[in-house]
């Protein structure tokens, strides 16, 4: 089998593990057969040259910046058919000031609702709520969810902003509570494609941090993602 080659870019809010996080998918890609680089800033995707060989981007970078030549480096590899993938906010949640980027990765987290003022405590877990990803029937047979049934998590619940373009694999509904400033229950996409030109794009919004990651369905729907978006 020929070698190909991943990219895991890494960094930002430390919140997120990124460090961690992506350790754990390195093997797996490398069990698949990517040689495998790892940089801790976007600036490589300005090497041209070097990302015309890359066969897989795996980002986990919390917000963050990207200057206009990374930029355009990441979208012209992806566009000829680099893959781009990754998890929660180190996809999601990158590059806010970015409209290209928004535009190829086709969601943008908003929020992710806290538990009644009451329960709160000042930490990371006053937005660890119990909700459940929900797998669409079309997507039964796809590659990433083919034999996954609908689960339950707690932890972040995104809301994400997103567009028509997206082919979504999973759902989440965000309930409309009393403390809400919102009046209605809303579905969020939580596991999407999106294809680029020649390439394919990959989102996962669980997996706030390992304890997510650890979750054998989560494990499995990123291994899974990993794999379909590569060239």
């Amino acid at each position: 089998m020929t070698e190909r080659t991943a990219l895991v870019v890494r960094g930002g809010w430390e919140g997120h593990q990124p460090v961690e996080a992506t350790d754990r998918f390195v093997p797996h890609l490398e069990a698949n057969g990517f040689a495998v680089r790892i940089e801790s800033s976007p600036k490589v995707y300005a090497e041209a040259e070097y990302m015309a060989g890359v066969d897989l981007v795996m980002q986990c970078m919390t917000m963050s910046t990207i200057e206009k030549d990374e930029l355009a480096g990441l979208t012209a590899a992806v566009a000829n058919g680099t893959g781009l993938a990754g998890w929660h906010g180190g996809i999601a949640d990158s590059y806010r000031n970015a409209a290209d980027y928004l535009h190829l990765v086709g969601g943008q987290f908003a929020c992710h609702p806290p538990k009644a003022e009451h329960e709160r405590v000042g930490q990371q877990s006053d937005y660890f709520i119990p909700y459940r990803v929900e797998v669409l029937p079309e997507a039964a047979d796809h590659p990433i969810t083919a034999g996954i049934a609908d689960f339950d998590l707690v932890t972040e619940q995104y809301w994400v902003l997103t567009d028509a373009y997206n082919d979504v694999l999973a759902t989440t509904t965000l309930a409309a509570r009393e403390w809400d400033p919102w009046h209605r229950p809303v579905t969020s996409p939580a596991i999407w494609t999106r294809e680029w030109g020649r390439g394919r794009v990959f989102v996962c919004t669980p997996g706030h941090n390992m304890d997510v990651l650890r979750d054998d369905t989560v494990t499995t729907i990123i291994e899974r993602g990993l794999l379909w978006a590569a060239r």
